[in-house]
């Protein structure tokens, strides 16, 4: 091996080795000088000690012999640099697609303020009843509103509902958005939750797209998605109307932060039926409410508008990149095939994600989850080993994916909006579609890669 003492190298000397070989064979070699001047050669591939000369027996070495390397090594030379060429061209097109959607926003919220008129007050004279046809009562009901405001003596009318508004309450650009999240959802390149942001979990998911379609779409060009999704399976969103089971559930009041509590539970259910619903349809649920802003997601009957996500990815991977400068876990066929892509969590600086290649273990679905406060991490005052119920609110959400590093894993999680912004305790942390999907291509013996 390389010894630690070196304090001069000289790469790409030829040295002669009548001990180990005829005279006239020459091979390449790095010379390291050792602490005590013997010339140490080391085989320039593998890092293996050729020879040892003492200070002695140092003498000058012949000049290095010329010749054309290998037609293999010329191959794998233009492969690399092939594949520099295409990273430098994706990043420059992810830049230059940033560039474009902030030209457009700032242009779009220009065109906004220009045809926005100017607001006048309207003041009510106190001594007579003055029309305002808008004005809406302060009353428990919210969609309860009056036809003016009264004067003094004036005679009360009878209140009218208002008729719920179908018009989504979303800021300018956030549609777009979000339909193209649909886009990269449908062909696998998964963005996380569908919430109207574009974020680094969209621009990494945008750069899988072309990797796995080979297509360049620009995603700030509302058209142009529109366009793809009609090639890939129709309209961004889809109208659902709310079912009795979506209704009864079962739900949960409320999911406590202490592991203790959360031991006495007979599950880790989801809270609410907007919960259930946002999770099937990988909506974030303050997006699905800004989405429907007048919906009862409590009423069986009710129809409210939904991703249109697609079919779950299927086919079978045999290894899997965990990207950890990227937060994003990368799976491939047996071919090098990319098959999909997930945003993610992997480990934290207090709780490392484990480095190097291991495989998967075994898969379990809807998995409780084991606290040791002795192997894992300390939670709250909880010293004992405790057995949390499963559930889509457990700690390791729907799905476990072990592997061969002892208590860690790839899994889902009870906060899918969090995915790729926040840290876990060195776990690979998926939203829990996403690790329902993966765990469904993956079978025991798939390799692990952790990519710094």
């Amino acid at each position: 091996m390389r010894m630690p003492v070196a304090t001069l190298t000289a790469s790409a000397l030829v040295l002669l080795t009548s001990s180990v070989m005829p005279a006239s064979a020459q091979i390449r070699a790095d010379v390291v000088i050792g602490q005590n001047g013997e010339r140490i050669f080391l085989d320039p591939r593998t890092g293996e000690v050729l020879t040892v000369q003492p200070p002695s027996e140092v003498r000058r070495l012949p000049p290095e012999p010329q010749f054309e390397p290998f037609q293999r090594e010329e191959d794998i030379r233009d492969i690399i640099r092939a594949e520099r060429q295409a990273e430098r061209q994706r990043q420059q097109e992810l830049r230059a697609a940033m560039q474009r959607e902030r030209e457009r926003t700032a242009e779009r919220l220009r065109e906004q303020r220009a045809g926005l008129p100017e607001q006048v007050p309207v003041i009510p004279d106190p001594q007579m009843g003055t029309t305002l046809p808008d004005a809406v009562a302060s009353t428990d009901d919210a969609n309860t509103a009056t036809g003016a405001v009264q004067g003094p003596g004036s005679i009360s009318e009878p209140a009218l509902r208002a008729p719920k508004s179908t018009k989504p309450s979303l800021a300018p650009g956030k549609m777009t958005v979000a339909k193209a999240q649909i886009l990269l959802d449908r062909v696998g390149a998964s963005p996380g939750v569908i919430d109207g942001v574009k974020g680094q979990n969209v621009l990494y998911a945008m750069d899988s797209w072309r990797r796995l379609t080979g297509e360049l779409v620009d995603f700030t060009d509302e058209s142009a998605i529109e366009k793809a999704l009609q090639v890939r399976g129709g309209d961004a969103f889809v109208d659902y109307t709310i079912t009795s089971e979506d209704v009864s559930g079962p739900y949960v009041a409320a999911i406590p932060s202490d592991y203790g509590e959360k031991a006495a539970m007979p599950a880790m259910r989801y809270t609410s039926a907007r919960e259930a619903i946002a999770e099937r349809f990988h909506m974030d649920e303050d997006f699905l409410e800004s989405l429907n802003p007048h919906a009862d997601f409590g009423q069986q009957g009710e129809v409210i508008r939904v991703a249109s996500t697609g079919t779950p990815k299927s086919g079978k991977v045999t290894r899997i990149v965990a990207d950890k400068s990227r937060e994003q876990v990368v799976a491939y066929d047996s071919s090098g095939r990319l098959v999909a892509s997930y945003p993610s969590t992997i480990g934290s600086a207090d709780t490392p994600s484990p480095s190097g290649t291991v495989k998967v273990e075994r898969i379990a679905i809807n998995p409780n989850y084991t606290y040791n406060p002795e192997k894992n991490f300390k939670q709250g005052d909880n010293d004992e080993i405790l057995t949390i119920p499963p559930g889509p609110n457990g700690p390791v959400g729907t799905v476990w994916i072990a592997l061969s590093k002892p208590s860690y894993g790839i899994h889902g999680t009870p906060e899918p909006s969090k995915i790729g912004k926040t840290s876990s305790h060195g776990c690979v942390r998926l939203t829990n579609w996403d690790a329902k999907e993966l765990a469904k291509m993956v079978s025991p013996g798939t390799t692990v890669e952790f990519k710094e």
